[in-house]
């Protein structure tokens, strides 16, 4: 009875129920009062049993002993910073723009890049407009100042606290969520103060915002200095053989800092290999060293990290020889064939203007191994540079290094190396089509009813048939749409093609154009390319299924070519599409839907291929376990990501063999010297350690820093640090 009565005590009594009604404020129209109710418990004499929560709307804001302590602690954040003054650059993803809101400066853009040419406007500050400018802010939970109207004035106004912001890159994403329209989305970068950053509570999170440091000295490494080779009685002889991405870019490195490199390359220069390659569109004459299989259509997507460091400095590198700017924002960074001529010889002129030689016209024959060192190689003139009173054979002696830069092509290049010792392993590559549809169908896969039709290529044959096509639905003016959207690509993948024993990895890539990519008659094998604009009426990529190095496949090669079986095959694959399309370079076709039943096609569609087309039997091509996981890529696991790629309309056309070098030449990972060979340096994509452009010149320019290290001495190899690998593998 006594206890009771302490109880009832205690609960009236206010001193006891206070503590629980004091309480912060968690939100600035909300106070938050708690009300205590007790119960008896056998074991405790009281205890709090539940909590209500009641909300009273505040009229007037209290100062609290608690609001005052948290006012001291936000204004002192920026205090303990040593230098709060100090700038800093974050790198903000994901900030999302509605097309609509841009209107019509997507477009805009590229004629403004046009325009002010003879300016030194950067791309950075061209995609920065008000649009791109609010959402960053929104992103940052900052209140926007008055913006200034981006359509008369390319400068936005930024709030106090920022100092600067520059478009890193910006792509469109077109995935189809739900109640979601196509959307551009950029990366940012934002220089701001340390105290700044602290109070906007700025937190480093890998992929959404990031501190950058930009404290690299990759570009001085690759700046003129020769004081290391101004001591040596001769220069390092060192010789190039492919004047590709990865030769390139480590002839243009060599030679800034003191090299003269030698280059040797078996195609003709860019201007006049149009000569050969009309010759074979026209005539249907091909020159095994000059053909389409040397001509590149500049495709800069890679999968070696976009934003690092030395694909920066591979795109800024391109833009310095005359590229676009806009590569250097684009998240599909296309240079088109039509720009490559002028960048090519750009580059070319300031190699020479450097102390470089580049030989064209030259083939490398024979390497000279003594000893486990490579001292000289042996190349064949072209019959051009014979009728011009050069030699045909000529001899490259008393060399340093050897820089193996061919492309994935050069298949007289791996069977001389296999023939003189040098180490060679198989490895996975793969094989399939080329698959086209109609690019309106793509338009509406990718972007819908609503905003298909916004697609405009500014020719007039491509922008009429999307037209066409879409004014056949409907649409209201409510939800009719302002802003434009980029010509629309797709990329496909599986890990789950089943070829009726085990899986196989499947997937597409390189949107553009068909053209052939053989080397010789009586072998037929297509690639893709496109120039910078995209404005065809086809939309095509290559569709392909992955070929182990152990795969059952390769064993009737094996018996009899050993390592180079994935080579042999590739060229059995070559010889069937040939007799398929009748020879003379006619392309094998079959539409899609039939190719996945398992019949010829009695008609098929136009196509992109200008040397003609044959239906045929393409489901016969490859063995029956690639077909068995090509149809069911197509069936079970492409037509579910992008429904409505199953259509008759799209074309098969045979085959895309070549997406990758079926050997690699092993190289130490450390000296980057082949395996068992001092002085050779395998780099690029033929040496098999690149897949594209972008990790081509990645790899050439690693593989010159390990040279220069060499050769400059240690004092000159300590300060440069260690070089950058390209880690990149199929």
């Amino acid at each position: 009875m006594i206890s009771l009565c302490i109880i009832v005590f205690l609960c009236r009594h206010a001193s006891f129920v206070e503590p629980f009604q004091s309480v912060p404020t968690w939100s600035p129209n909300l106070i938050y009062k708690y009300r205590g109710q007790y119960s008896y418990n056998r074991e405790k004499s009281f205890f709090l049993s539940s909590v209500r929560k009641t909300s009273i709307e505040q009229t007037q804001k209290p100062r609290s002993r608690r609001s005052r302590s948290s006012r001291r602690r936000s204004s002192s954040l920026t205090k303990d910073l040593k230098h709060p003054d100090a700038v800093e650059t974050w790198r903000i993803y994901g900030v999302d723009v509605d097309p609509d809101s841009l209107g019509c400066s997507s477009k805009k853009t590229r004629s403004n890049e046009k325009d002010k040419a003879h300016q030194d406007v950067s791309p950075e500050r061209l995609y920065m407009t008000t649009p791109v400018l609010t959402s960053l802010l929104t992103r940052l939970r900052i209140k926007p100042n008055h913006l200034v109207d981006d359509s008369k004035d390319d400068q936005v106004e930024l709030p106090p606290e920022l100092i600067d912001t520059r478009v890193i890159r910006r792509s469109t994403d077109a995935r189809r969520r739900k109640g979601s329209d196509p959307k551009y989305t950029y990366v940012v970068d934002v220089d701001i103060t340390k105290g700044n950053a602290r109070a906007l509570k700025f937190v480093h999170q890998p992929g959404r915002m990031e501190r950058v440091n930009f404290e690299s000295d990759l570009k001085k490494r690759n700046e003129v200095d020769a004081d290391g080779l101004d001591n040596r009685a001769t220069l390092p002889k060192v010789l190039i053989i492919g004047a590709g991405p990865a030769g390139l870019f480590c002839a243009l490195s060599l030679a800034s800092s003191g090299f003269k490199p030698i280059v040797l390359e078996r195609g003709q220069p860019v201007e006049a290999r149009g000569k050969s390659i009309g010759a074979l569109i026209h005539r249907r004459s091909i020159d095994p060293e000059s053909n389409f299989c040397t001509w590149s259509d500049g495709k800069l997507t890679t999968r070696i990290g976009r934003n690092s460091e030395p694909v920066r400095y591979v795109l800024e590198t391109l833009v310095n020889y005359g590229a676009p700017k806009r590569i250097l924002v684009e998240g599909a960074p296309h240079l088109g064939t039509d720009n490559l001529v002028r960048l090519l010889r750009n580059m070319r002129e300031d190699l020479k203007l450097k102390g470089g030689e580049i030989h064209f016209g030259c083939r490398a024959s024979k390497f000279d191994i003594q000893d486990g060192v490579i001292t000289s190689v042996e190349a064949e003139n072209s019959d051009e540079k014979v009728n011009a009173n050069a030699e045909k054979n000529v001899s490259f002696n008393q060399l340093d290094a050897v820089v193996l830069a061919t492309g994935h092509s050069a298949r007289d290049v791996y069977q001389e190396l296999h023939a003189s010792g040098v180490t060679l392993e198989a490895k996975g590559f793969a094989v399939g089509f080329r698959i086209e549809h109609p690019q309106r169908i793509i338009n509406e896969i990718q972007y819908g009813k609503e905003w298909g039709r916004r697609v405009f290529t500014h020719r007039m044959s491509t922008d009429d048939a999307n037209a066409q096509h879409f004014g056949k639905y409907d649409t209201d003016d409510k939800t009719a749409h302002s802003g434009n959207l980029p010509v629309p690509s797709y990329r496909l993948a599986t890990n789950e093609a089943f070829d009726g024993e085990s899986n196989r990895g499947a997937y597409s890539f390189c949107m553009c154009q068909i053209v052939p990519s053989s080397t010789e008659e009586g072998e037929l094998c297509i690639n893709g390319m496109s120039f910078s604009n995209r404005d065809s009426l086809w939309a095509n990529s290559a569709c392909v299924v992955t070929v182990s190095p152990d795969d059952p496949i390769l064993d009737k090669y094996q018996s009899t070519h050993g390592q180079l079986a994935g080579l042999e095959f590739q060229r059995d694959m070559e010889r069937k599409a040939w007799t398929l399309g009748g020879g003379n370079f006619t392309a094998p076709v079959q539409r899609l839907t039939d190719f996945v039943a398992g019949r010829v096609s009695s008609s098929v569609p136009s196509s992109s291929y200008r040397l003609g087309v044959k239906s045929a039997a393409c489901h016969d091509i490859y063995p029956k376990p690639l077909y068995n996981a090509l149809v069911n890529a197509i069936t079970q696991h492409f037509e579910k990501q992008m429904p409505g790629f199953l259509t008759h309309e799209a074309l098969i056309h045979g085959v895309e063999t070549r997406t990758s070098s079926p050997l690699r030449v092993v190289r130490d990972p450390k000296s980057l010297e082949a395996l068992g060979v001092h002085n050779l340096y395998p780099a690029g994509e033929g040496a098999g350690f690149a897949g594209g452009i972008v990790s081509a010149a990645v790899d050439g320019l690693a593989v010159a820093e390990v040279i220069k290290a060499k050769f400059l001495g240690e004092g000159k190899s300590s300060s440069q640090g260690t070089p950058f690998s390209v880690g990149f593998d199929y």
